[in-house]
């Protein structure tokens, strides 16, 4: 599609038909992100629920420093750098009256349908927005490294670079200064790697911008710094040592599943990566080199802490969701480039069948778009992942929230389980994994192996309440309802 013009040569309004493509890419996105959420609704991840919990307690304490509700302590601004995502959807949750559970099953599609949305706005000026729509669309989502499937910072995130690249990219006015400063102050304040992401992608077009646009260049560079300085009073404490982090290797974290990155976003999309990278430099321009500097620049960071270990592991981590944005976008102009392929008029002579000639770029896209789906979503379809609780430990976790009374605050129990326990219904428990075993999660896990028989573990930990799938052996504990025990002299 033509950059300038939105009409073809026969004038013909083609933006009616580019919104018609962009239609089924919006309804990819939605059941990409939908696809774990189809059987299952509950929250998914294990950040998932640690998000419900201080979203929750923010609105009880009716600020942003609050009682740690996971672990001792007191949680504030210093020390919860994602309270601002917290807070959103806390405060969305109370002002919509939409459910818990509904906003973290349906709600990660929306956010990657606007994301998909956002990257067609950034990328349609560009001559290349259903393509990279389409790109984007397919962003994966895993245990490791998270993504558009969970209710998490980095998700919301991926939209609001999208967004941000769109107003950076398309406007010079006041108003677009302002957008691009209100984004990243969002951003900062819901996820601070997302703002870092969207610093190192917009670095290099702004450093392009430096000759022949000076204004724009320095402009947009005041308004993604000044952010960065709103939270010095809180971060203060975290430069040193962050510093130190950047200088000094560590090994990758053991904990996170690493997927291997071509295979899981697809080997189609890399190659049209490859094809849009080398026909946006021919094609030449500030915006077309700025993007994929920007690329390079992500994948520069990326490369240098997954092969020295220099660097943050959370800027890796989630660094890979922001290079598969870029990788979609770059790989949309690569599909456009395929899309407008045109033979040598020697070609079409010698062949003189205008149905091939004239839309085999037309025909070879198709193609190609179909190889991705056919490879892409069974992928997508085949990930894996766990679920923390099922139908009945949830019902048993509602009824103790409203039948168990307050005399009984601490409870053990599968310690995989206890974090949405502990969410559901306000107690206390005695331990419960977050990234790896604990020796605290072991001694769980054996008493409730060995039938609950354990009567001094409980009341040397204050224990009060057992839930076990397994059953008690252990005639002091009462089974109350299925499942869950209380231990006299605490039973009413």
């Amino acid at each position: 599609m033509n950059n300038n013009n939105l009409m073809d040569e026969n004038g013909e309004n083609r933006l009616n038909w580019s919104v018609c493509w962009l239609l089924p890419a919006l309804a990819l996105a939605y059941y990409i992100a939908f696809i774990p959420h189809q059987s299952y609704q509950y929250p998914l991840h294990v950040d998932d629920w640690i998000h419900f919990a201080n979203a929750q307690a923010i609105l009880s304490a009716g600020s942003t420093t609050y009682p740690n509700p996971l672990w001792d302590g007191v949680y504030s601004l210093s020390n919860n750098l994602e309270a601002g995502f917290q807070l959103f959807w806390g405060i969305f949750h109370q002002i919509s009256g939409v459910s818990w559970l509904t906003i973290f099953r349906f709600f990660p599609g929306i956010i990657l349908v606007l994301t998909v949305l956002a990257t067609y706005i950034f990328a349609q000026r560009l001559g290349f927005g259903v393509e990279a729509a389409f790109f984007a669309a397919l962003i994966p989502t895993t245990v490791g490294i998270l993504g558009p499937a969970f209710l998490v910072p980095v998700a919301l995130g991926i939209f609001f670079v999208a967004l941000t690249l769109f107003v950076a990219f398309h406007f010079q006015t006041i108003g677009g200064y302002v957008a691009v400063f209100i984004f990243t102050c969002f951003l900062l304040a819901i996820h601070a790697p997302s703002a870092v992401c969207l610093v190192l992608i917009l670095l290099p077009y702004i450093i392009l911008n430096l000759k022949g646009n000076t204004r724009h260049s320095l402009l947009l560079l005041l308004v993604i710094a000044v952010p960065f300085l709103a939270p010095f009073p809180w971060i203060f404490k975290m430069l040193l040592p962050t510093a130190m982090k950047l200088l000094t290797p560590e090994p990758l974290p053991e904990y996170i599943d690493f997927p291997r990155i071509i295979r899981t976003y697809g080997y189609v999309p890399m190659a049209l990566c490859l094809v849009g990278t080398f026909w946006l430099a021919v094609k030449g321009g500030k915006k077309y080199y700025g993007l994929v500097l920007g690329l390079l620049a992500l994948l520069l960071m990326l490369v240098v802490y997954f092969t020295f270990h220099y660097g943050l592991d959370i800027m890796y981590t989630r660094g890979l969701m922001f290079m598969m944005l870029l990788v979609g976008v770059v790989a949309g102009a690569g599909l456009a480039a395929v899309r407008r392929l045109e033979l040598p008029p020697g070609v079409v002579e010698a062949i003189r069948i205008p149905q091939i000639t004239n839309h085999l770029g037309n025909f070879l896209a198709l193609v190609l778009v179909g190889l991705t789906l056919w490879f892409g979503i069974p992928l997508r379809q085949g990930i894996e992942y766990y679920h923390l609780i099922n139908d009945a430990d949830y019902e048993a976790f509602v009824w103790v929230k409203e039948n168990v009374g307050a005399e009984h605050q601490k409870a053990v129990l599968d310690p995989s389980k206890a974090l949405p326990f502990r969410i559901i219904t306000g107690k206390k428990v005695f331990t419960w994994v977050f990234t790896e075993p604990k020796p605290n999660d072991i001694q769980a896990a054996k008493f409730l192996t060995d039938g609950c028989v354990d009567t001094e573990f409980l009341r040397k930990n204050g224990i009060s309440l057992v839930y076990t799938t397994r059953g008690c052996q252990n005639p002091a504990l009462i089974e109350v309802s299925k499942n869950v025990f209380l231990l006299p002299p605490f039973l009413k």
